[in-house]
């Protein structure tokens, strides 16, 4: 048996060699959380306990992201009610333990995790916990998360718990008393330009005003460049903001300094945080402040708390089971025990550890009895956007890297409930794959989730996402419905790491018909109509008239804003409901629009970047934004518009007419085509070096000399100020060439 693993010290410790990463497969992942943290998880093992429809989420993004291991644990046998969100279950695994049933294809979504079952009599004891870097407990008893955290804590494991329960859930961490974050929130370091440093106690630092510095109190900072200030160069300093262009240095007395002249730099340097974490136990009495997912809920988490409370100890007086859909005693009884759980808090001297106590709590009364009405239904839309939290968490488990979530997380969409209870009848189970979702929304609504005609409008990420859950929910599964689904794209391998509908036997094949063949055989009743065309004008004669015609709802899961501004064009248009979304990075946004109530798509846009002057990136560019855009200016212009116009000139016998109607541009353009024909018309090899070597002078030696000729280092401007400032810095050409020889090897 594995001997106690110390999870702080595995982080700690250098990334293995071993586990190399495979680019092509996490290219897209790898922007977001790079080689290191991608290693450590590449190292990592993780046990599930718990393979419901939550558990199954879970599990697929964590195989998804690339751990070492996954281990899966639940003898649990699978019923009708996990069909509505396990979507690795199907009417012939009924009966049979969750976790075996789920296994095999769990696998075969990463050939790089070892998936696995845990032996069959081997009890969850700290000796087996032991061998885990992360455990996941997901639907189980109270009991059985507070004996599963007490054995991490033990063995040094980090631990994790969630529960899906209708539509409210809930999370919890506990990554140790001592956990090590390397990056808090995986944005690039902080940089900003100098432009005054005081000479006061504590030094005071301002930046540009047209560039906020980003950084916050208690960050620490590198500053370079300075002139005058001699001494604050090369120093790292801990910084505390005073507003969003300036901050102090409550260390640094400059009241003995020389003045500040000019330039300077400073530059965040990111620094691991240790975070400690407390005990389940501790955390379920007391449990701080908790992580806010809904601004028009502010009060709602403890609430869900002391719900949740109730309903635990409802399950621990009825042998583990969930009060019954629509059942009023019983979500009486729940409200009873939560209502004993809050009157029985009490707090210390000074509060500072108090167990949790809601005031005016029977106000609550109507939030807590929703919750237990539909406790026992699960949905697959809040299994799929909790399973993407809690597995998020496992990677920073396993990583270190991003802030976790501490200690408790607590969501709910009881708004999607009827206003009234449903009675008992309407959501009582049927022998059906939704009896899970009729649970909470009642036969009736689930009737016409069924015979709903929606339009998909991409199958990468989400478009994937969508597609399992409508199958799970019956999205298009009557004999009314349908579901059309389209993308022009094919499959590639950087694709496999984050659209799950496809496998590496798919590489080549259309994104559309593989995305629709996958969910149809996760519900057989699912009609889906896959297309491989592209949505735009020229497309009408496929998506015309009476397709939009023939829709209830417009679902998007695009990659860019034309095609996103001419979907929203055909729904205003069509005034159908449109379902906008889109991610980058860990970073995710969504947008519902609904005719005659919300604005659409288009009625915002993102404010237009700023334009940088031309004479700035000519002559002062003093931002790395300013450099990049010179570069690209001047590329388009060498490798691009010059060549496109002496094509044009070759091969267009209109091409001097249609010129002549472009004055402003004519002499530019043609001696742009004689230079590029005569002038500097390579002949050879040689002759290209020659002109790259005279380039590299014109643009990074002459310029500069000419610059600095015009404008020396002591010039000043009409009101007496140095010309030479921050917004303006020392231009520097200095520069010794050698002469080398180079062999040049060139491959055929």
């Amino acid at each position: 048996m594995a001997e106690p693993m110390d999870v702080a010290a595995a982080a700690a410790a250098p990334a293995p060699a071993p586990a190399d990463v495979d680019e092509g497969l996490y290219s897209r992942q790898l922007y977001v959380m790079g080689h290191e943290a991608q290693r450590r998880m590449a190292s990592s093992d993780v046990l599930i306990v718990g393979l419901n429809g939550l558990g199954v989420e879970v599990a697929k993004n964590v195989i998804l992201a690339g751990v070492k291991s996954l281990t899966l644990y639940d003898p649990t046998p699978a019923s009708y009610g996990d069909l509505s969100a396990q979507f690795y279950l199907t009417e012939a695994d009924l009966g049979q333990p969750r976790a075996a049933a789920s296994k095999a294809k769990l696998a075969e979504l990463n050939e790089y995790v070892q998936v696995s079952l845990t032996p069959e009599g081997q009890a969850l004891d700290g000796a087996y916990l032991s061998g885990f870097r992360v455990v996941v407990a997901i639907d189980q008893l109270l009991a059985e998360q507070l004996r599963l955290n007490d054995l991490c804590r033990e063995c040094g494991a980090c631990f994790l718990a969630g529960d899906v329960r209708g539509v409210a859930a809930a999370i919890f961490c506990d990554f140790g008393a001592s956990f090590t974050c390397y990056d808090v929130d995986g944005e690039p370091a902080a940089s900003a330009m100098i432009s005054a440093v005081t000479q006061e106690n504590p030094a005071a630092v301002t930046c540009l005003e047209d560039h906020r510095h980003g950084l916050e109190t208690g960050d620490f900072v590198t500053i370079t460049g300075v002139e005058g200030m001699e001494e604050l160069n090369g120093q790292e300093f801990q910084i505390t903001v005073t507003g969003p262009y300036t901050f102090e240095l409550p260390t640094v007395d400059a009241t003995g300094y020389a003045n500040y002249i000019r330039g300077g730099y400073v530059n965040q340097v990111k620094k691991p945080v240790e975070l400690s974490f407390r005990t389940m136990r501790e955390a379920l009495v007391s449990p701080g402040e908790f992580l806010l997912a809904d601004f028009a809920k502010m009060d709602r988490p403890p609430v869900l708390h002391q719900a949740f409370r109730g309903l635990h100890a409802y399950m621990r007086e009825h042998g583990g089971a969930l009060p019954p859909p629509g059942d009023a005693a019983a979500a009486e009884e729940v409200w009873q025990e939560a209502q004993r759980i809050n009157a029985a808090a009490k707090t210390d001297g000074d509060g500072s550890e108090a167990a949790l106590h809601v005031e005016n709590f029977e106000d609550a009364k109507d939030v807590v009895l929703r919750v237990a009405l539909v406790a026992a239904g699960v949905t697959s839309p809040m299994c799929a956007a909790m399973g993407g939290v809690l597995g998020q968490e496992v990677l920073k488990a396993a990583s270190g890297k991003f802030c976790p979530i501490r200690q408790w997380f607590y969501i709910d969409a009881l708004e999607t409930l009827s206003d009234e209870p449903l009675p008992a009848e309407e959501v009582a189970p049927r022998g059906s794959r939704y009896d899970g979702q009729i649970a909470v929304y009642g036969a009736t609504l689930q009737t016409k989730i069924c015979a709903q005609r929606v339009f998909l409008v991409g199958a990468g990420a989400i478009g994937c996402e969508m597609l399992k859950n409508w199958a799970m929910m019956g999205v298009g599964c009557g004999d009314a419905g349908g579901v059309h689904v389209t993308d022009m794209d094919r499959i590639e391998r950087s694709n496999l790491s984050r659209q799950f509908l496809f496998r590496s036997t798919d590489i080549g094949q259309p994104k559309s018909t593989t995305a629709a063949a996958s969910a149809k055989r996760m519900n057989t009743d699912m009609r889906v109509s896959p297309y491989e065309a592209k949505v735009a004008p020229s497309t009408e004669d496929v998506f015309d008239t009476d397709f939009y015609d023939g829709l209830d709802a417009v679902c998007t899961a695009l990659d860019n804003i034309d095609a996103r501004l001419y979907m929203d064009s055909r729904c205003l248009f069509f005034g159908l409901p449109m379902y906008e979304s889109g991610t980058m990075g860990t970073k995710g946004n969504t947008q519902i629009v609904v005719p005659h109530l919300t604005e659409h798509y288009g009625a915002t846009r993102d404010p237009p970047e700023k334009s940088v002057p031309v004479c700035t990136l000519k002559n002062f560019p003093h931002q790395i934004e300013h450099t990049i855009q010179w570069a690209r200016d001047w590329f388009e212009g060498a490798f691009k518009q010059t060549p496109d116009s002496v094509n044009a000139y070759l091969s267009d016998a209109e091409f001097l007419k249609k010129l002549e109607r472009q004055p402003n541009i004519r002499l530019e353009t043609l001696t742009a085509v004689m230079r590029s024909l005569v002038g500097d018309r390579p002949r050879s090899f040689d002759d290209c070096v020659a002109w790259a070597r005279l380039q590299f002078d014109k643009l990074f030696r002459n310029a500069i000399l000419q610059l600095l000729h015009n404008f020396p280092l002591d010039h000043v401007t009409t009101s007496g100020a140095p010309f030479w400032s921050t917004l303006t810095p020392v231009l520097n050409p200095t520069l010794t060439l050698t002469r080398t020889r180079t062999l040049i090897r060139t491959r055929t």
